[in-house]
């Protein structure tokens, strides 16, 4: 990999690795739903110009209905129920969560048009994935965390469907335009909200939390991204996923204070290592995994 792949690459991981502890910083000030809206109105308003500007829009909603079903499956839900889940679970734990989202993706792809086959391999990092969720999550689970548990479990089911839905029927638009619209869409749709849940005062780290948010982690990171994918191919750039939760990680702990529990010990390895088996090296699988990272 070059000099410039390379930078491109450990930017990326850190920029991804970054929300889930800025969520769990903004959250303690600011509603869940009006985190969703600050997250996405700057990124729309700097990259929605461009996408009209370059023709990108009105290709993009000949296909409404299906922008529409990713827009909610990728960005509207999942957003809202995560930042909801960390109020009660631990940036760590939701960012190791959503690692398993390679896992589900290759379950649901294998029960989807494509119906690709799911060999020994696969099913062994099925399983290692499996029960390294069921570790991490058993080992420390109690009442108060079981709701935030669910929601990211919602998170992952959401993250793993848009791929599909990109895969199956908008592989053939322009990404900036489909992503642009689809923010442009979430930021509509929570306006009225956030319009009556305005936080009258933000500390300083909560207003520099979510101006990263939306600014580096959902705009900056979707430039990065594409630049990463010209520079070494789709394949290599699918490896981003597994090195996220260990920055998502590593920045809880020193930054926020979290514990390293039993469970996440455990766990981490497991999920990781699943997740990588679980996916293989399948062109489709490579397809729908950066499909997956578009958020």
């Amino acid at each position: 990999m070059t000099r410039r792949g390379w930078v491109l690459f450990i930017a990326l991981c850190i920029i991804w690795g970054l929300p889930y502890l800025l969520t769990r910083v903004a959250v303690r000030q600011v509603d869940p739903a009006t985190l969703v809206f600050f997250r996405t109105a700057p990124a729309v308003l700097l990259l929605l110009p461009w996408v009209v500007a370059n023709g990108q829009f009105r290709v993009v909603f000949t296909r409404l209905r299906w922008v529409l079903a990713f827009t909610v499956c990728e960005y509207a839900i999942p957003w809202l129920l995560m930042s909801s889940a960390e109020k009660r679970i631990d940036s760590s734990t939701a960012a190791l969560l959503v690692a398993t989202v390679p896992i589900v993706l290759a379950v649901l792809h294998r029960f989807s048009p494509a119906h690709e086959k799911i060999g020994p391999k696969r099913a062994t990092g099925l399983i290692i994935g499996a029960l390294g969720v069921a570790t991490l999550v058993g080992v420390s689970l109690d009442s108060s965390r079981s709701i935030g548990i669910l929601e990211m479990g919602a998170v992952v089911l959401g993250y793993s469907i848009g791929p599909l839905i990109i895969a199956a029927r908008l592989s053939d638009l322009p990404s900036p335009g489909v992503i642009g619209v689809s923010m442009g869409f979430v930021t509509l749709a929570y306006l009225p909200y956030a319009a009556f849940h305005m936080p009258t005062h933000l500390a300083p780290t909560v207003i520099s939390s979510i101006t990263i948010l939306s600014l580096v982690c959902t705009l900056t990171a979707f430039l990065v991204f594409f630049a990463l994918i010209r520079e070494v191919g789709p394949a290599r750039s699918t490896v981003v996923t597994y090195v996220n939760p260990a920055v998502a990680i590593v920045l809880g702990v020193i930054l926020l204070g979290e514990p390293v529990t039993a469970g996440l010990i455990a766990g981490f390895p497991m999920i990781i290592v699943g997740s990588i088996l679980a996916t293989g090296r399948s062109p489709e699988l490579d397809t729908l995994q950066i499909s997956a990272e578009l958020r």
